[in-house]
């Protein structure tokens, strides 16, 4: 379904003629991450240092979602209700392409915040998504060969191509607009199980995909991880990427007594990035099923949570890394690779730096793949669970320092009074506290960082000019617990889980220290920690009734499925970031010093995007409530 408003095919067709490329560049936010690299920098500085206290808002566009009852769909009388607005703009010579939770796509005029069109799959028809977002998707892509431009939609197992003038499907596309995304999979699958929040890639006339599916299944078969490439132009398949190698490829000696022919997940959920003059994509891999039990998987399993190097022409392995050997703790490979450029003791490094939900970054040559700092394997705990065998070591990176905080004692335990510490040592009491790589056990493990990791998928930013790094980190535990399944469909002798919610003295209230988010800055040219402040507050902890008389430090942005999101650095020597929280902040990007906090009116969820439109600057980004109500693209501008 579409809807298009009339009277606007002429403007709009006046809007996406292409600019230059140099001022294009400058211009535009072309793609999840501002460039194909994924550096979430933009090269616009009219809003700096010196006015951004003037800053207001400019324009809001609502999507106007809502749960809604679907009785007539394929899954009868099934709820299903948006998530929160994740979506991150795309923004290309005016235009602003976004996707809203149901995976809804927009073209809204990026001046004035009026909507040109919108595009409607109707994914909510075929029930509940099986992602913890629920309905949630985080942006589109934008194809062009300098004549047509066409703007892709990956919902649920459809690969949509529609006009960016009119929002119409490609009729010579797929079958009626539409490429079926599991019809070229490595074996037959449930398509209610197949889902996507991220945005595909492009790479001259190729649309490349991941996928969304549920890793915490622990039956046969779950949909498996391929990526895959599809013509921007006609739709048909030309590759796939097999994330668990089969019988014959590279890496399947790592699944053990032929794991891997039935082993499901190890999905790249996560945006990815792509060097455009070489012609190599950087996938971001997940752990496969089920995340927290690997006893009918054994061995290293590649290439879950690896970085893996791609030609992107072929799909052909050019490198990996491997960062988590035999996951057994949901510690995927969450976020877009940082593809940069830095130098390092005088030679000048094309780089790719990826985070990792670990607290890690790690960094390689682009090219080679060889790591930047030395990495090193170092030994880790055994599992006691009957059947599992844990990886002996595991890698660890020298440089950078890790952004988060890693493993689990009682000194991390809440400790503002001696009464809030005993409670918070008799909550966990009947736990093992652990370090980051102890295995999950039948009594439970507590470790961080927890199943949301200290990096998701918002991923980090990038200064071309400084060096700069600049990542979030949630600091929030987890427990990970092994027990006996409770299916027929089982083909394991136990499950896994992990879960944090019990992790509270009372309900609202964390058993641990803050702060609960940072903002941490690295020099990558040296490898090294320039400053980490607190991010933000939370309001609902700080005025709960045990800790509303106390005199708290600053306690970070929590609880941490709220905030994923990342920041957006300016050449006008900005930092804007606001991880779900109900501010946009705005920090000096030189020294971490907070120059501005915007209230939002509810969570910003989406990465914030900066673009030049009707000859200024804007910043906009997503927001609505943690509900998945209200949901808009909220916009600033420096006054006229």
């Amino acid at each position: 379904m579409r809807t298009a408003r009339t009277g606007f095919a002429v403007a709009l067709a006046a809007l996406v003629l292409p600019l230059s490329g140099a001022y294009a560049q400058r211009a535009d936010w072309e793609t999840h991450g501002g460039d194909p690299g994924g550096m979430k920098y933009s090269w616009l500085d009219e809003i700096n240092r010196d006015n951004v206290d003037r800053l207001e808002v400019a324009w809001s566009w609502e999507t106007g979602e809502e749960p809604l009852s679907m009785a007539s769909s394929p899954i009868r009388g099934e709820q299903v209700a948006p998530g929160k607005f994740q979506g991150t703009p795309v923004v290309l010579d005016g235009v602003m392409y976004v996707s809203t939770s149901y995976s809804r796509v927009a073209a809204i005029d990026a001046a004035t915040g009026e909507e040109l069109w919108a595009y409607d799959p109707r994914a909510y028809e075929w029930g509940n998504l099986p992602r913890g977002c629920r309905f949630c998707h985080r942006g589109v892509a934008v194809w062009t060969d300098g004549e047509e431009r066409r703007v892709f939609i990956n919902s649920r197992w459809m690969l949509v191509a529609l006009d960016a003038l009119t929002g119409e499907p490609i009729q010579s596309f797929g079958k009626d607009g539409v490429a079926d995304l599991t019809e070229n999979l490595m074996w037959e699958t449930n398509r209610l199980l197949y889902t996507n929040t991220s945005p595909p890639v492009i790479y001259k006339d190729l649309v490349i995909v991941g996928s969304g599916v549920p890793d915490n299944r622990i039956f046969p078969r779950n949909p498996p991880g391929d990526v895959q490439a599809f013509n921007a132009r006609t739709g048909e398949f030309v590759w796939s990427f097999h994330t668990i190698p089969q019988e014959g490829e590279y890496g399947n000696d790592t699944w053990e007594d032929g794991s891997a022919s039935y082993t499901g997940s190890a999905n790249v959920w996560a945006p990815f990035t792509v060097d455009a003059e070489r012609g190599l994509v950087y996938l971001p891999i997940s752990t496969p099923n089920n995340d927290y039990y690997g006893g009918h998987r054994k061995g290293d399993n590649l290439f879950a949570e690896s970085i893996v190097c791609l030609d992107a022409n072929t799909g052909r392995r050019v490198w990996h890394f491997q960062t988590v050997r035999h996951g057994i703790w949901d510690y995927d490979l969450p976020a877009p690779p940082n593809l940069i450029t830095i130098e390092v003791d005088g030679e000048t490094i094309d780089a790719v730096a990826v985070v990792g939900k670990t607290g890690f970054v790690y960094v390689f040559d682009r090219v080679t793949g060889e790591p930047v700092w030395p990495i090193e394997d170092r030994p880790v705990p055994a599992s006691d669970v009957p059947g599992e065998r844990a990886a002996a070591t595991q890698p660890y990176p020298t440089k950078p320092p890790p952004f988060g905080r890693q493993g689990f004692t009682e000194d991390d335990l809440m400790d503002f009074t001696p009464e809030l510490k005993a409670r918070a040592l008799e909550i966990v009491e009947d736990y093992r506290l652990g370090s980051l790589f102890d295995p999950p056990s039948l009594e439970g493990t507590v470790i961080m960082p927890g199943i949301w990791g200290a990096g998701n998928w918002g991923g980090a930013a990038f200064d071309p000019g400084t060096g700069m790094f600049y990542v979030k980190a949630t600091n929030w535990p987890s427990v990970f617990r092994v027990s006996e399944p409770d299916s027929p469909l089982v083909e394991a002798d136990y499950r896994g889980s992990g879960f944090g919610a019990r992790l509270e003295l009372v309900r609202g209230v964390p058993v641990h220290k803050p702060p609960y988010a940072t903002l941490t800055a690295f020099d990558l040219n040296a490898g090294e920690l320039l400053w980490q402040i607190p991010l933000g507050d939370s309001p609902q902890i700080r005025n709960h009734r045990l800790l509303r008389n106390l005199d708290l430090p600053q306690l970070g942005v929590g609880p941490p499925q709220h905030g994923q999101s990342a920041a957006l650095v300016t050449e006008g020597g900005l930092l804007f970031i606001s991880a779900a929280s109900d501010h946009l902040y705005i920090f000096d990007k030189a020294d971490g010093a907070l120059l501005r906090e915007i209230p939002l009116g509810g969570g910003g969820f989406g990465n914030p995007v900066t673009y030049l439109a009707g000859g200024r600057q804007l910043v906009s980004i997503a927001t609505s409530q943690s509900d998945g109500s209200e949901a808009k693209i909220l916009t600033f501008q420096l006054p006229r």
